[in-house]
């Protein structure tokens, strides 16, 4: 009898030292260091509750929207869904201040939000990867608190385009099979929800897959040698988990395809200019033109085919091998930057970025306004003076995850800490001299603005 209070008080212990570290955690979690969120920009923050009850979302959350400005009505909202981990969570936070998914936003009329769950170090991603776990529910009720304080009431009610990393992939592709009807499309990078169970995933609920689910593009998005090519890194498991829900959803007949980043493992990389071009094209047709209106149809008939881990696409109808084991591609233009994609991630483009705007000069100061480049990103800028180049910004342009781009990249897909302001100081000018300047724009495959 002894023995077994011992060991009762002991399990006690462990499991209150447990919670405290949790807690602890929770109390350190590096959340509270972000740009802030004045207008075009909105946040909202709800707290974990004290003691949640089932199917409710145990983290604290942080979601920022931005809105682009002088749009009159919404159309959608593009959602950028980080992955697990503290790291990865707090990536987050810049995610609705990225220059490029701002492009795309703005082009649809649609707002750009970024969540950041507020995991603490170890805690079970589970417990906010899974809509069901209480996400679905804080993500609709933020929709319609941040369209209130944007006086955007409509953005309660319009259509999803959903980008998720690794833990958001399974998040997105859940929300997804959940909520279809409200999915323009989904890209899943590096994740995709369980749709059987499995014991190797104890603990991961399995999602079923609703004949409205089969009419929502979805493109699966894993790294080479996340199980690809390399089949013994820590990753490894990701591609036999894309493989086997690409393989259920299009036997089905699901608009699923599959796009191998050949460069990468886990991290991001290069994605963003093919899921870039994916949810432009899918968003084009999908949205409907009057806001809050049902979603269109997705188009079969400019179908696109390809074999699985095949680096080249053909017309659905010259397609001669399994429908239902084929890569499904949109259209021509997608399937052409499929094709580059796949091979060496170097999508062409031979389109200026757009130019500068609002160059403002107090002294020897210049601050500046830009855009990026829907299909490259922004790169960096040339300054001029006098007609002459002076300085590029950044000096040495870095980016330990994929092509240098202006704002830095995040493991999730993210700007980086502190954001990258547009400004420069001209600390050669002569004093007392009138100078001109211009400031030129340069997109990742190095073409400039006007």
């Amino acid at each position: 009898m002894l023995t077994r209070r011992l060991s009762f008080l002991l399990r006690s212990l462990v499991l209150a030292s447990l919670a405290l570290a949790v807690t602890a955690s929770a109390q350190k979690a590096p959340y509270d260091v972000f740009p802030p969120a004045d207008a075009p920009y909105f946040r909202v923050r709800y707290e974990a509750p004290a003691q949640p009850k089932p199917g409710e979302l145990i983290f604290p959350v942080n979601y920022t929207v931005w809105i682009p400005p002088g749009v009159k009505a919404l159309r959608g909202v593009v959602v950028h869904q980080h992955g697990c981990g503290e790291g990865s969570c707090k990536s987050g936070l810049t995610g609705a201040f990225d220059l490029h998914w701002q492009a795309l936003a703005k082009k649809h009329d649609c707002a750009l939000l970024s969540p950041s769950y507020e995991q603490p170090d170890k805690a079970d991603c589970q417990m906010w990867c899974d809509p069901r776990n209480g996400s679905s529910a804080a993500f609709q009720k933020c929709l319609a608190d941040l369209g209130a304080k944007a006086g955007h009431p409509e953005l309660a009610r319009v259509p999803w385009a959903l980008w998720g990393h690794s833990g958001g992939g399974h998040w997105a592709g859940g929300m997804t099979l959940l909520h279809p009807e409200r999915v323009a499309a989904a890209w899943l990078r590096s994740g995709v929800p369980l749709l059987k169970a499995d014991p190797n995933r104890a603990g991961i609920k399995a999602h079923t897959v609703p004949d409205a689910a089969l009419r929502v593009p979805i493109m699966c998005n894993p790294g080479t040698k996340e199980g690809v090519t390399d089949k013994t890194n820590r990753f490894a498991g990701v591609w036999p988990a894309n493989e086997a829900f690409f393989t259920e959803v299009r036997g089905k007949g699901g608009l699923v395809g599959v796009a191998v980043d050949p460069l990468t493992a886990h991290e991001c990389g290069n994605q963003r200019y093919m899921a870039i071009a994916w949810l432009d094209a899918c968003l084009a047709v999908r949205l409907p033109k009057r806001s809050g209106a049902p979603l269109n149809p997705m188009p079969t008939d400019k179908a696109w085919l390809a074999p699985l881990l095949a680096k080249e696409a053909v017309p659905a109808a010259k397609f001669t091998g399994d429908t239902k084991l084929a890569v499904w591609l949109p259209n021509e233009t997608v399937a052409r930057a499929w094709m580059h994609y796949v091979k060496d991630t170097a999508l062409p483009d031979t389109t200026p970025p757009p130019a500068p705007t609002n160059l403002r000069v107090t002294g020897n100061q210049l601050t500046w306004q830009a855009g990026a480049d829907l299909e490259s990103g922004l790169a960096g800028f040339i300054i001029e003076r006098d007609g002459k180049e002076i300085a590029k910004l950044p000096e040495q342009p870095k980016n330990p995850f994929g092509r240098p781009i202006f704002q830095g990249l995040q493991y999730s897909d993210t700007p980086t800490q502190p954001l990258v302001p547009m400004t420069f100081t001209d600390k050669t000018a002569e004093p007392g001299k009138q100078h001109t300047y211009r400031v030129i724009a340069v997109n990742t495959v190095g073409l400039k603005s006007k």
